[in-house]
């Protein structure tokens, strides 16, 4: 196996094994409560037994995120590549009415309008958590829509959605289009777009040419340029917020974030 083959299959297996161990620790956003959990602990991958608030699933499984990327990759694989079309029904299946992600409390949870700091009572369910993009993208499946993206949800699906498809197309001219293409068929805002295709960017680099140093100076170059591949009218506000995040690399993640970064 060479190097970049190597590369192309751990950010694979990193991703999807990250979101399984992040998965009992998920959406716990009471900073305190999560404190008085995990305590002085520095290893609290896969931690038994699970405390997500919102939904308890067996230790090891995937989050509704490393889930969207599975079935990306079995896709690809499937396809031999990117078919939209196909990925929109195994998206479907594995998400819709027939799933284990169909359950008559999330349900109620209306998209956009979700308050997950204060928790309801009837919480945790006890099955997967279907989240915003994901019913937009079942209402637009079964309304027959061509575009089946959600055009309102900006989360971060995007970033985790894009890795199986950039390890795929590193390298190759249509990296991008690919990328996109597989984007919009859960998220078609121009935001998560434009952020998931910043993160292929990225992750091309370390996948061909490994821990350069200068990643971020070549991607943030690439999205300033005038001649650059699938350009998004975001692509220099992004530039702009990884600027900002170029500033805080010495600074640790929890000073990074409360101080820079939190919308209170």
């Amino acid at each position: 196996m060479s190097a970049v083959t190597g590369r192309r299959v751990s950010v694979v297996v990193g991703a999807l094994v990250a979101d399984a161990a992040a998965q009992p620790l998920h959406w716990l956003y009471n900073e305190e409560k999560l404190k008085s959990i995990i305590g002085d602990k520095e290893e609290v991958e896969f931690w038994e037994p699970s405390q997500n608030p919102f939904y308890r699933i067996p230790v090891g499984r995937h989050t509704c995120y490393g889930d969207q990327a599975y079935v990306i990759l079995k896709s690809l694989v499937d396809k031999k590549g990117v078919d939209c079309e196909a990925l929109k029904a195994a998206t479907y299946d594995w998400f819709g009415p027939k799933s284990d992600y169909e359950d008559p409390e999330n349900a109620r949870y209306t998209v956009g309008k979700e308050d997950k700091v204060n928790v309801k009572p009837t919480l945790p369910i006890s099955r997967p958590w279907r989240h915003g993009s994901i019913k937009h993208f079942l209402s637009n499946m079964e309304a027959k829509k061509e575009d089946t993206g959600s055009e309102d949800d900006d989360q971060i699906d995007c970033v985790l959605r894009m890795v199986p498809v950039c390890a795929l197309y590193a390298g190759r001219p249509e990296m991008l289009d690919r990328v996109e293409d597989v984007l919009r068929v859960t998220q078609n805002s121009d935001t998560a777009v434009a952020m998931g295709l910043a993160a292929a960017r990225i992750l091309e680099q370390f996948i061909l040419h490994g821990d350069s140093g200068e990643v971020l100076e070549k991607v943030l170059s690439d999205l300033s340029s005038n001649s650059r591949q699938n350009p998004q009218e975001l692509d220099r506000a992004v530039a702009g917020h990884l600027r900002q995040v170029q500033k805080c690399l010495n600074v640790d993640h929890h000073t990074a974030v409360t101080k820079n970064f939190r919308k209170d």
